[in-house]
This record gives structure tokens, C-alpha cells and sequence, in this order.
């Protein structure tokens, strides 16, 4: 009995073939502003996503947008609704960063900011994989204690300074794994000096 395996070998080269086929990119945007000290800082933001072609049966992909501080420990994850792990508060939908009531003020009224509160959102999207080539990022929250002890040492967990005016932060988009996918590198001899 023979048996015909052209019909395997196809199948396995089109899955084969299909793995190779998504997108992998990085997006990054970098800016100076003001911390909630008033110091001028470096800012970045940072997101991953994978683009499937519209014949593949998966969907789409982004990881949360981070968003870190130079000369602070403090990384904010700002995340919709669809991704995992699911958020850690309930502060509504958008891509949002709920506040901490350890460590995170209302800047408006400086009540604590529980789970329930939006400290920070993206304002010009509802998904992180909408995003482009521009984002509007709101800061409500301020931080209830920029500086404390760990180990003897004084550790930053500062953040960008409170705006209803969102801060408008440029972003280039690369493919994964490239030169052009690193976001650049914050100057840490400006923290050293304080």
C-alpha cells in the first residue's frame, strides 16, 4: 500500500512558511520634562507589538506601554483593557495606569490614589496596538514620597510631572532585534551628581 505524502509535506511547509510571516517591532519615544520635584528629566516610552498578516488565524499583539524615568527606580505600565496580566486596579477603560495608595497622591486634591484612580492615560487611542506614531500621554498623580531608604541608600521613585495638558511624545517604530530598535540611553552622571 502506498501512501502519498505530498499532502504532509505541503502542510508542513505552509506552517513552516507562516511562522516567519508575522511582524516583531519595537516602539520607543524619548523627551525631557520635569519630574514632580520640578528637576528636568529624561523620559522614555517603550512598547512591543507583533503584526500577524490578515490571512493568519492569530490576532494581533502589544505588551503595555512602559514608561521609566531617569534617575528613578519608579516604571509605570500603562496597559488596556485585552492584555495580560489584567490591570492591576479598576480605574476604567483606555490604556491606563491605575495609582497606588502606597505610593501615589491625587496631584489635584493630594488625596491617596487607590486602585480606582487613573494616574496616568493615553488619551489619542483606546488600544495600545491603535497607537501610532504619536502619544498623548495625561499625568494625574503625584508621587507621596519621591525619595526612601533601601539598604542605606537613597533610592528616586519620582515620575513626570502632573498635566491635564497630555504631553505629546514622538514615537519611531523598528523591527525587533535591530540597531535602530534601542531607545536611547539615559545620562546617568546626571543623578550621580545629586
Amino acid at each position: 500500500m502506498k501512501t502519498n505524502f505530498r499532502p504532509f509535506l505541503l502542510l508542513f511547509l505552509v506552517m513552516a512558511a507562516a511562522s516567519g510571516c508575522a511582524s516583531y517591532s519595537t516602539h520607543y519615544g524619548a523627551f525631557t520634562a520635569a519630574n514632580s520635584a520640578g528637576e528636568e528629566r529624561q523620559f522614555r516610552v517603550i512598547w512591543r507589538t507583533v503584526d500577524y498578516p490578515d490571512w493568519w488565524v492569530a490576532s494581533d499583539e502589544a505588551t503595555p506601554v512602559r514608561l521609566e524615568t531617569q534617575c528613578s527606580t519608579r516604571t509605570w505600565s500603562l496597559q488596556d483593557e485585552g492584555q495580560q496580566p489584567p490591570h492591576a486596579g479598576d480605574c476604567g477603560k483606555g490604556i491606563v495606569a491605575c495609582g497606588s495608595p502606597e505610593l501615589d497622591l491625587v496631584a489635584a486634591t493630594g488625596q491617596a490614589a487607590d486602585a480606582q484612580v487613573q494616574c496616568m492615560r493615553i488619551s489619542n487611542a483606546e488600544r495600545v496596538l491603535q497607537l501610532e506614531r504619536e502619544l498623548q500621554l495625561v499625568v494625574s498623580c503625584k508621587p507621596k514620597i519621591s525619595e526612601t531608604m533601601v539598604d542605606g541608600e537613597t533610592v528616586n521613585q519620582d515620575y513626570l510631572r502632573a498635566s491635564v495638558v497630555p504631553y505629546t511624545i514622538r514615537v519611531r517604530q523598528a523591527p525587533r532585534n535591530s540597531l535602530s530598535a534601542r531607545p536611547p540611553e539615559f545620562d546617568a552622571s546626571v543623578c550621580n551628581a545629586n
